[in-house]
């Protein structure tokens, strides 16, 4: 049986901002916003083109994780956005107002730079070798 991770919660800090990065600023896509009890919803968004797991978009409940929000991985990078061609998503997000915290480097498993989303979480946008278009 093949198995993937189809999809993992982020806490952000309202829905409208979680959208306003990662639909906006990032470049993915909607996938589900459906409204559910009180003010809650259920947003998922997910890279454009179905590749990759979707991230469900959750606002906290309570103060620990109003707390949590943009240190759910301790301060390390934990998410990482695959791309085919580094420099046309670089440029974009650049463009968009996405925060680089590096400049682009190459490593053995290929280019890299670390992003960090507006509430601190850090993410790296990563072309593997072996990864880039045709013409690209």
């Amino acid at each position: 049986m093949t198995r993937s991770v189809a999809a993992f919660t982020l806490l952000v800090p309202s829905y409208d901002a979680g959208l306003a990065f990662f639909r906006d600023a990032i470049g993915f896509a909607v996938v589900e916003d459906t409204p559910q009890a009180g003010d809650k919803r259920w947003v998922v968004v997910a890279p454009a083109g179905g590749a990759g797991a979707a991230i469900v978009l959750a606002i906290p409940g309570d103060d620990r994780q109003r707390a949590r929000v943009g240190d759910q991985t301790g301060g390390r990078v934990g998410y990482f956005l695959h791309t085919r061609d580094f420099r046309r998503d670089f440029d974009a997000m650049t463009a968009r107002g996405v925060v680089f915290l590096e400049s682009p480097r190459r490593e053995p498993y290929g280019t890299v730079a670390v992003f960090s989303d507006p509430w601190g979480g850090k993410w790296d946008l990563i072309q593997p070798n072996g990864a880039a278009d045709a013409g690209g």
